[in-house]
């Protein structure tokens, strides 16, 4: 069974509240009901815990022998547009999404160059990606927005750590 994750940050609020908590659906749901009480105001219920309910979602799990990781490298001058583009693609991809996880990044010694690691739980995970009508359509703005070609580094993980 998957772990699940609520973030405060992900649910509609009146305060700057940054905290997540992990773990079993039910752990997490009573932590998080507690928490909406005691730091939010709000009365626990049948609503409130609904809410959180709906608000619930599967945990990245991490990353080890088995995965796939993928680098893509761009150039653009045009990076808030890109930014925009990437919450435009994960919004309309949605449940299909198959990466796990990514991190964007900006070179500081290439001026408007960028990396963005991607981490999926299997090749054909990453290739199921690659194939959606979504990703297609994605690719095409995407290369519209880069200074130069759009370079992909495709990985077979084989170790990794946390500490």
């Amino acid at each position: 069974m998957p772990r699940k994750m609520l973030d405060c940050r992900e649910v509609p609020s009146d305060t700057d509240c940054t905290l997540t908590l992990t773990g079993e659906e039910g752990e997490v749901l009573d932590a998080g009901t507690a928490h909406a009480v005691a730091v939010h105001g709000h009365t626990d219920g049948t609503e409130l815990r609904d809410g959180l309910r709906a608000a619930l979602r599967d945990a990245p799990q991490a990353t080890g022998p088995g995965s796939f990781v993928q680098i893509i490298e761009f150039r653009t001058q045009a990076y808030d547009e890109m930014d925009a583009l990437i919450d435009g693609w994960a919004s309309e991809i949605g449940a299909d999404r198959t990466a796990e996880w990514m991190v964007m990044s900006r070179d500081r010694d290439r001026p408007d160059t960028y990396l963005e690691v991607v981490e999926f739980p299997s090749a054909d995970a990453a290739q199921k990606n690659s194939d959606s009508p979504v990703t297609s359509a994605f690719a095409g703005k995407m290369t519209a927005l880069c200074d130069g070609p759009v370079t992909f580094r495709n990985l077979d993980v084989i170790r990794a750590e946390t500490p």
